[in-house]
Formats: C-alpha cells, structure tokens, sequence
C-alpha cells in the first residue's frame, strides 16, 4: 500500500506565553481531525504537541502537497485560533502569515514535512517534534542516524545498508538544493550541514532509488515574514528497521544534548533536551530547546500509536547534561556563544541600534590602526 505521511505544525497560541498549548485548543484540533477521517479526508491521525506547538500527523493517499490536505491543516490552524483568541492565549495565530489558503501551506506560515512511501509488512516510523528551535536542528541526529558507523551499526554489518543513503540539502537563503552521496560524498556534505542555520536536510533516501526513508520541515518563519515572529519548531519523520537504522539507532543520536541555536526569542544557543510528553513544556528562559519522539507501527495507513520514546531514563543522562549545560550557556548572559552571532539577529533589535548609533561610529586614525 501506497500511503503518505504528513506532519503539519504550527504556533497558533501559548499557554501560559511561550510554554504551552490549553487542552481546549487541543480539544477543537482533535475534533478536526477525527471529522477529516470520518469524511475520508485522511486515513489516520494523531494530535500531538511539543511545547507551544500543535502537531497535526496524518496518513492519507493524496501524496506531498496536496490541496486538500493542506487546505485542512490551514483551517483547521485558523479555528484553533479562534479558540487561542476567545482564552486570551499569547501570540494568537502568531504562524498563521497570511490571511488566506492559497493551493498549499508553502509560505504561508505553518510548517510541514511529508512523505509518500510503499509500506512495508512492518513500518515503524518515528515522528520527532521540536520546540524553541530551528529546521536545521535535524542535521547532526539526521548525519549521525545516516552516516556515522559509530551511531549506525547497521551501515557496517547490514548488507541492505552498507553502500548507504543520499542527503538532499537545501540552501534556504539562496532557495537551492543538492543531493550528496554518501559516504563517497560525506566530507563534501558535512561542510554544508555543519552550518545549520542555511543548509538543512530535507531528505534522506535509500540509495538506488528515490524511496523516502526521513523528510524534515525546512521553513523558517523569519524568511518568510521578513521580521522576527518566533523560532520555527521543526518537525521530523524516520522510517526503521529492515534496510534501515534500528528504532534505537535512529534514538541513539539525541542520548548527546548537543547545542542548537533558538532558546530565548529565538536568539540564543542551548542544549537539545530529549524529553518524554510529560515534559515537552519549556519554561527556564523559555526552554531549553527540546525534542520528543513518537514512535507508530504503520498498517494499512493506520497509526498504531503513540508510544512515548524518550519516556526512558536511559535518557537521564541526556537530560542531565543539558540541565548543566544550559548553566553554563546562561552564565554568558548576552555574550557569545549563548547569544547567536551577529548575521543571525537580523531580525532583533540590532539592525535597530546599529541605525541609530550609525552617526556615532568614526573612522580609526593614526596609531588606533595598528592592531
């Protein structure tokens, strides 16, 4: 069976600021998808969160793209909206750029990742959410799942794995892409998504072919609104086991809380904490950053799921680094490197204050030149 997986998220509402989503808003998107799958819209769901964010993951036979699911998602974005406005909710429909559907969600706020994929006799399919980050928070865990035999053991010792997997990148701030080769083409790649702010993976595929097997979310709000309206969230979607990474070889890389930029106003460099749903709502300095992972067996279109991945205390370690390391980030204040570096705060207040201070600034003369 030929079946397509969408996850589509978006900020509509924070309860209480930026921490949260108030079960009534989760209520009215539940609603909407049950009613989609009663009018066989989709096939499956499930409502899930990280954070301020709502995730709408869904199975159908409509394929990337399209119209009609897309259409859904936006307004089913919009009457959770109206919800967040009627409770007061901070930043009410805050991803929610535009004012009205127009084809599909590109642009328009909301972000998405989607796959269409023949499902095997078992398809289990992890489904991670990210909050006070951005898309290229996926590529060090996407590289490590992929490519890295020290994560991997399946890429030395499974015949199916060894010639490895192609990475399409895309560089969002000149709108291209490419697609690496690995392992022939690892270090070529690695000087590209060693720089997650602008090169992101968007997909990874079985090699020999253009079969899906992970597909993240690359929109960045800031681009498309041309000011800073809250960090991206991503999503992310693996596909395991029988050719692929194992489920714990696909988990393995988030035991390391290694650092992404967003944290705080989207402006600041933190630890990426894996955390069980019980733990998914941020609230020191408005994170740290964090990630959940749900794990399905797909049949027949059907999610059979959730199962809570990171609600596992192999994962306490993991968790306790990145409290300690937050300590360590928070003591610099608004220094670097806890504060992101100058080209990434465009859309703060800096262009602001170098403008008003822009008169202030005079040339170096003399001996103030020799350093």
């Amino acid at each position: 069976m030929k079946v397509t997986l969408s996850i589509i998220k978006a900020d509509v509402g924070g309860y209480v600021g930026h921490s949260d989503v108030h079960p009534a808003m989760l209520s009215r998107a539940r609603e909407a998808l049950a009613e989609a799958k009663e009018k066989g819209i989709i096939i499956d769901y499930c409502q899930a969160k990280c954070g301020d964010d709502i995730a709408l993951i869904m199975t159908h036979d409509k394929g990337p793209d399209s119209e009609e699911i897309h259409r859904f998602a936006w307004e089913t974005f919009e009457a959770v909206t109206e919800i967040a406005k009627e409770l007061g909710q901070y930043g009410a429909g805050q991803d929610l750029l535009t004012d009205a559907f127009s084809g599909n969600l590109r642009g328009m706020g909301p972000g998405f990742a989607e796959m269409e994929f023949e499902e095997r006799k078992s398809e289990p399919v992890i489904c991670f959410l990210a909050d006070k980050t951005e898309p290229g928070s996926w590529n060090f865990p996407l590289y490590k799942m992929f490519a890295d035999p020290f994560n991997t053991a399946g890429l030395v010792i499974d015949p199916s794995m060894h010639d490895g997997f192609r990475f399409e990148v895309h560089d969002l701030i000149e709108e291209k892409k490419i697609i690496f080769s690995c392992p022939e083409e690892l270090y070529d790649m690695l000087v590209f998504i060693g720089a997650p702010s602008r090169y992101v993976i968007k997909h990874v595929f079985r090699k020999g072919s253009d079969e899906p097997v992970a597909v993240t979310s690359t929109q960045r709000l800031f681009l498309m609104a041309g000011r800073y309206v809250g960090k991206d969230d991503p999503v992310m979607a693996v596909r395991c086991q029988s050719g692929l990474p194992a489920v714990g070889e696909v988990l393995e890389p988030f035991a390391f809380p290694y650092t992404v930029a967003g944290w705080m106003r989207g402006s600041h460099h933190g630890p990426f904490m894996p955390v069980g749903t019980d733990w998914d709502t941020p609230t020191r300095f408005d994170g740290p950053p964090r990630v959940v992972a749900l794990g399905f067996q797909l049949k027949d279109g059907k999610l059979v799921g959730p199962r809570d991945m990171f609600a596992d205390p192999s994962y306490d370690n993991a968790r306790r680094r990145a409290l300690e390391i937050a300590d360590y980030y928070r003591q610099h204040g608004p220094f670097e490197p806890h504060r992101l570096p100058l080209d990434e705060m465009e859309y703060t207040t800096m262009p602001a204050v170098v403008e008003k201070l822009k008169d202030r600034f005079v040339p170096l003369v003399g001996a103030e030149r020799d350093h």
